[in-house]
Parts: structure tokens; sequence; C-alpha cells
């Protein structure tokens, strides 16, 4: 449609500045809530998830912006699909500070910060991580198949992939997972949920290694997340799935020793051609 008059500009930038005021608004609850924890008070975990659905929250509007942009305009919005991303990286960060970022890792080694959690039910913590992969997964279709930041989603898909796992009521899943439970839906959703993006995770660290980066270190990450996936699997008893997945993990490591042969025996005939 033809513009007459700056109408629709006219329109799109109060839009644009409409929801640039609730974006204001956010920043300042969110600055507000960092200052309340700091004085630590007693309701702490409930306010850290409460920071991270502010930062999911900001996510969604800076992905507006651009639907509008797009709309409007028929560009695209990069700068804020860029805050998006960095809002949903904050909101990742917010998470690994509460229950950390160990991937391959026994429970132990993080269940001082799953006991500070305890006033923080299975519901709500399914909740924020279904939350987290739906603005994740909206962000991707936003960017686009050939976007700059395509191969970067997989650090994303593996921060999220590990703190769905870390964020996971161990402590009482076996009362938690009990059919007769009120807590079993979504303990039980959420157990099959860590399992699902373990497994991607893995995938997608091996194929960014295979068609991208090459990188050593990128196999050895999908590795850590498929041992973490293994873990669950011996934690529950689910003996089949655990063998199945330690023949598959076998069988990449032995990829990864002959890579790394190769690569080494590349380096030497290199240097004695020197």
């Amino acid at each position: 449609m033809k513009l007459t008059e700056n109408t629709d500009e006219d329109q799109y930038i109060t839009k644009i500045n409409e929801y640039q005021g609730v974006i204001t608004n956010i920043l300042k609850a969110e600055a507000k809530l960092v200052g309340e924890i700091a004085e630590e008070s007693p309701d702490i975990p409930l306010k850290q998830f409460d920071l991270v659905e502010i930062r999911l929250n900001l996510a969604s509007y800076y992905m507006i912006l651009t639907g509008i942009t797009r709309s409007v305009l028929k560009k695209d919005n990069q700068g804020a699909l860029d805050e998006a991303r960095k809002s949903i990286n904050k909101s990742l960060t917010y998470l690994e500070d509460m229950v950390s970022s160990y991937v391959d890792a026994l429970f132990t080694d993080y269940e001082d910060k799953l006991v500070l959690l305890e006033p923080v039910s299975p519901e709500r913590r399914y909740a924020v991580i279904r939350k987290l992969g739906l603005t994740i997964r909206l962000l991707e279709n936003a960017y686009g198949d050939n976007s700059r930041w395509k191969w970067s989603f997989v650090d994303m898909e593996g921060r999220f992939a590990t703190v769905t796992k870390n964020i996971f009521d161990v402590r009482n899943m076996v009362t938690n997972i009990d059919p007769r439970s009120p807590h079993y839906e979504a303990t039980f959703y959420h157990l099959q949920l860590i399992k699902r993006l373990l497994f991607q995770a893995g995938e997608r660290y091996r194929e960014r290694y295979e068609l991208s980066t090459a990188s050593f270190d990128d196999f050895r990450i999908s590795l850590n997340h498929l041992n973490a996936l293994r873990r669950i699997h011996i934690l529950l008893g689910e003996s089949p799935e655990s063998e199945m997945l330690k023949k598959k993990i076998d069988s990449w490591s032995a990829k990864l020793e002959a890579d790394l042969r190769r690569k080494e025996e590349e380096a030497q005939e290199a240097s004695e051609k020197i």
C-alpha cells in the first residue's frame, strides 16, 4: 500500500515507541529485582525464577518489534533480534548461576545449589524450562536457516539442555515420580525433556564438528552430553537404553581418537617438510 502523508510510518513509529516503553519498564523491574536479591531476602530462589522469566518476556518483546518491522517496512530488525538473543543468553546465565553449568557431572557436584531451590515446585521449574525452550525456538525461527548465528545456536541449545537437567528436582525424584504424587506429571514430562535435549545437544555438537568447525572441543562437548544422558538412564534403572547409548559413545569416542591421530600425523608430516 502506498504511504499517504507518512501515515503508515507514523503508526509504525508509534507502535515501536509503545513497545520500547514496555521494554524500558521490564528492564527497570529486572534492576529492582536484582537489588532485592542482593539484599539476601528469604525468597531469593523464587525471585531468581522471576528474573529468568523477566528476561524471557523481554526477548519476546524484542521479537515482537522484529515482527512489526517486517510487517510494515518489509525488512528485518536485526538490532531487536540481537537483543532478543542476548536476553535469552542472560536468562540462561541466571539459571546457570542457580543450578550450575556442569554437563557430565555427579548430582553431588551441584547438590548444594539444589538444596536452595527446595521452595520451588517441580511445576514451576518445568514451566520456566518450557518457556525458555519455546523462546529459543521462536528466536531460531526468526533468524532463519541462513543466519550467521546458525551454528551459535548449538551452544545455546547445549546450555539449555544442561540447565534443564540441573534444575530437575533429583532429591525428591523417587517420591515425585510415583503416579500418586501431585507432582508426577511435571516430573515425568521434565524427565522426558531432559533425555530429549541431552541427546539432541550431543547430535548438534557432532554436526557442528563435521559441517562447520572441525573443532575437537565440539566433539568432546558432544560426548559430554551423551555421557550426561547415560547417567540419567542409569539413575532411572533404564539398562537397555544405557547400553545402547554406551555403544554410541564408544563408537564416537573411537572416531574422535582416530581424527586426533590423523591430525597429529598431518602436523608431523607438515613439520618434516619444513
